[in-house]
Formats: C-alpha cells, sequence, structure tokens
C-alpha cells in the first residue's frame, strides 16, 4: 500500500482520532484519513513539495505547522504518523507540562524497545515554557520520538533557536474558495442535505475566513436547524449565523502584520488602503485605544515636522474617541487616519532621535561646558559657572551667532536633516541660514 493511501488507523488510534463516531462533529468525521483526502495545502502536498517527498521517501523528520486556526496541522501531524507506522501522542502546550513530557518518553522508550517510532504532537507550541522546551530538546535530539509541533504564532519568536533549529518549519496556508466549496460539498453528501445556493455558500465561505473547522461545524449546525429543506439560501444562513465575526488572532501575528500593513499605507500615503486596514483592525475586534496610540506614533515617526498638526490632530481624535466611545468615536479616528495619509511625510526627526542615541551610547559621558551650567548660588558663580553665557534673546535676531551647545572637545554631528517637505522645507531654509551665521561669526574670531 502507497503511504499516501495509507490509512489512519494504522498509526497508533488515539482518543477524539479520526474514526470518529456519528454524533461527532462534522468537522472530525470528515478529517481526512490518507493524503489522499486533504483538502489545500498543495504547495506542501503536490508532486515534488516538501511534505509530499518526506511520505514518498519514507524519511520521517521533525517539523514545526505554522498556519492560522482550521487549516489542516492536527490532521497531517496524524497522517505522518499513521503513513510511518508510528506511535501517535499528542500533548497540549496549553495543558500540558514537564509531566506528560516524561509521560511521553517512557512511551517512547517502551515502543522503541519493539522497533516502532514514535510521533510527539505538540499543539500550541508556541506556549510551551523554556523549561517544556528544555525538557523536550534531548530526546528530540537522540531521536528518540519524532517532534511535531503546530503553531498559529510565527515560531521564530516563540520556540527557542534549539528547538528550531532541528525542526523543518513548514507553512500552511488558509484554505481558498475552491477548497472550501469542495469541503461543503463532502459536508453535504455526508450529511445527505440540500444544496446551498450560490450566494449563500459565498456568505457562509466568507464567514469562515479559511477556517475549514469553522466552515464545517457552521455547516453541521445550519442543516441540523433548518431540517428538511430544498435548498439552502442566504437568508436561512444569516438567521443561522448571526453576526459575522472574522478570525483576528489579538496579540498574535496577524494581529501585528494588519498594524504593519496601515501603518505602510499611512506611510505610504495612500488613504484608501489606510482606511482598509483600519476597518480590518476593527471589524477583527481590535480596542479602538490601541488603533488611536499607533496612530500617535505615525504621526512623529513618519510625519514629524513636516506637518506639526498631524501629531495634535491624532491626538485629538485619541481624546475624542474617550470621550465618545464606540461606535461614533471610530469616525474621528478614521478622520485622523486619513489626515495622516495624506499629509507630507518626514522621518527626519525619527532618524535624528535614533543617531543621537546611537552617538551617546557610543560615547563617553562628557562634562557640560561651565558657560552652560546654571548658578543658582555663590558658590556655583564663584566657580565660573554660567559664565560667558550669551542669552539668545538678547542678540541680533535672537540668535547668538558662533556660540557652542556642545562638550568641549566635540566635533559636532550632524543629526537632524530636514526633507525637502511640507514645513521643513522652510525649517532648511532656517537652518542653512543660521549655519551661515555660525560660519561668518567663526571666521571673525
Amino acid at each position: 500500500m502507497s503511504t499516501l493511501e495509507l490509512p489512519l488507523e494504522d498509526a497508533t488510534p488515539e482518543p477524539g482520532g479520526p474514526a470518529a463516531a456519528a454524533g461527532a462533529p462534522l468537522a472530525e468525521r470528515l478529517r481526512p484519513r490518507s493524503l489522499a483526502e486533504v483538502i489545500g495545502q498543495r504547495h506542501l502536498l503536490g508532486p515534488g513539495k516538501p511534505l509530499r517527498v518526506a511520505f514518498e521517501s519514507g524519511r520521517l523528520h521533525s517539523m514545526i505547522l505554522w498556519g492560522p486556526p482550521g487549516v489542516g496541522k492536527t490532521t497531517l501531524a496524524r497522517l505522518v504518523a499513521g503513513a510511518f507506522d508510528a506511535q501517535f501522542i499528542a500533548i497540549s502546550a496549553v495543558l500540558g507540562g514537564v509531566k506528560e513530557i516524561r509521560e511521553a518518553v517512557e512511551r517512547a522508550q517502551a515502543v522503541q524497545a519493539q522497533g516502532r517510532r514514535t510521533v510527539v504532537f505538540v499543539d500550541e507550541v508556541h506556549r510551551f515554557n523554556k523549561s517544556q522546551q528544555d525538557a523536550f530538546l534531548p530526546h528530540v535530539e537522540s531521536g528518540l520520538f519524532t517532534f511535531i509541533g503546530a503553531t498559529t504564532e510565527n515560531p521564530s519568536f516563540e520556540v527557542n533557536s534549539a528547538l528550531l533549529s532541528r525542526a523543518t518549519v513548514h507553512v500552511l496556508k488558509s484554505l481558498t474558495d475552491d477548497d472550501m466549496r469542495a469541503l461543503i460539498e463532502r459536508g453535504r453528501a455526508l450529511l445527505n442535505a440540500p444544496p446551498l445556493s450560490d450566494a449563500a455558500a459565498t456568505r457562509l465561505i466568507g464567514y469562515a475566513d479559511g477556517d475549514a473547522r469553522r466552515l464545517l461545524n457552521a455547516y453541521d449546525n445550519l442543516v441540523a436547524m433548518l431540517g428538511p429543506v430544498e435548498q439552502i439560501d442566504e437568508t436561512m444562513l444569516e438567521k443561522s449565523l448571526g453576526e459575522q465575526l472574522r478570525r483576528y488572532d489579538k496579540g498574535g501575528e496577524q494581529f501585528y502584520d494588519t498594524i504593519s500593513a496601515l501603518h505602510k499605507a499611512v506611510r505610504g500615503s495612500d488613504p484608501d488602503a489606510a482606511l482598509y486596514w483600519f476597518v480590518r483592525m476593527l471589524d477583527g475586534g481590535v480596542d479602538p485605544r490601541y488603533a488611536a496610540r499607533r496612530l500617535v506614533r505615525m504621526a512623529s515617526e513618519d510625519i514629524g515636522l513636516a506637518d506639526p498638526r498631524a501629531l495634535r490632530l491624532a491626538l485629538d481624535a485619541a481624546e475624542t474617541y474617550e470621550r465618545l466611545g464606540s461606535p461614533e468615536g471610530e469616525l474621528t479616528l478614521a478622520q485622523a487616519v486619513v489626515y495622516l495619509a495624506v499629509a507630507p511625510k518626514s522621518n527626519a526627526v525619527y532618524t535624528a532621535y535614533k543617531a543621537a542615541r546611537a552617538f551617546v551610547a557610543a560615547d563617553g559621558t562628557r562634562a557640560v561646558p561651565l558657560h552652560l551650567r546654571n548658578a543658582p548660588t555663590k558658590l556655583m558663580k564663584s566657580l565660573d559657572y554660567g559664565r560667558g553665557y550669551r542669552y539668545a534673546h538678547d542678540e541680533e535676531g535672537g540668535f547668538a551667532a558662533g556660540e557652542s551647545y556642545w562638550p568641549d572637545d566635540i566635533t559636532p554631528p550632524s543629526f537632524y536633516e530636514p526633507v525637502a517637505r511640507g514645513l521643513e522645507i522652510r525649517i532648511g531654509e532656517k537652518l542653512e541660514e543660521l549655519r551661515r551665521l555660525n560660519d561668518e561669526a567663526k571666521n571673525r574670531r
């Protein structure tokens, strides 16, 4: 029998495994039992692709399956174990700990003595803490068992480098609309259910948002609620599903990816795209206060002095939201999004600030020159604190040409370089004039 057709029962059966009872959720009853039944992930399972090659070659390797919910991570792990006639041990990183790891080691040692391999599957591996990962690592290194982790989070941030280096990361993708339609047809055949109208199928697929489990469970509930009908239309679907809730992993990578997209759209001066990502954030359930804080950051980082009003407007939008709340206050945030997107852009202050921090970190602790020190006491005055300081307001044009505000024995670096956009055009012109006056004053000395 080909490994691509090997039924999952050849793996050690586990509670809640794919041989699901008739009363199990539809998603469990339709769980693929061979690679040929897997829908989606062609970039990993198609001819010549990494996981397909691993199955066909018979070479079992540790791996991390990284992808959004409901795309088949657990299914693939079970299929791997079944294809290689390996004992399958599942550990939840949320509920399990070092004790469960020790038990897995003992079970793996027992079957190793019988000449069988073990696959230890860790669901939500990103929740494994350092001690759990450290307890796990020696047994992966020794080959006692093959490690397969499943995660919705970027493993480079959540899995320690030693464990990560011993596993191949396979990125799983959300299922396409065509994949989801194929799943609906499988579910319809199993349930002997009426067909969905095109509009209802499209609406259900949008509701599932790439998550096969969510799609099938929603469809299962829908069929159970409706009873015998000739066709399921969109109205029936809406009554069953209620308000659509999109997948949005607050605090996870998708969360930060969406924020990144908003920030880049604002920086790129595309108000329509910026509004799209902003609404995506709200639609996903992000706290508008968090979005407001990000807008304030954008006003300083990407606009700065090219339009100083941007910072004030972002702060006003945040304060207005606090007063109005949702949904009325969200309009003020949208106003800020559009303003920031169309405002002239400059990161000159941001760049200057980073350069100044780097300079200070690399430089020694230099004394403040005497003429720049305050002299509030007679003793300080007697020590020449403040002596020779030129009060700029008393100078011609309010500028003490030639005065130095740097520590002694330092070659003054240049941090702030205005861009030729917005108000910074005028700021740049003024700085050029001040530099000219400084040069003239120094030449007269």
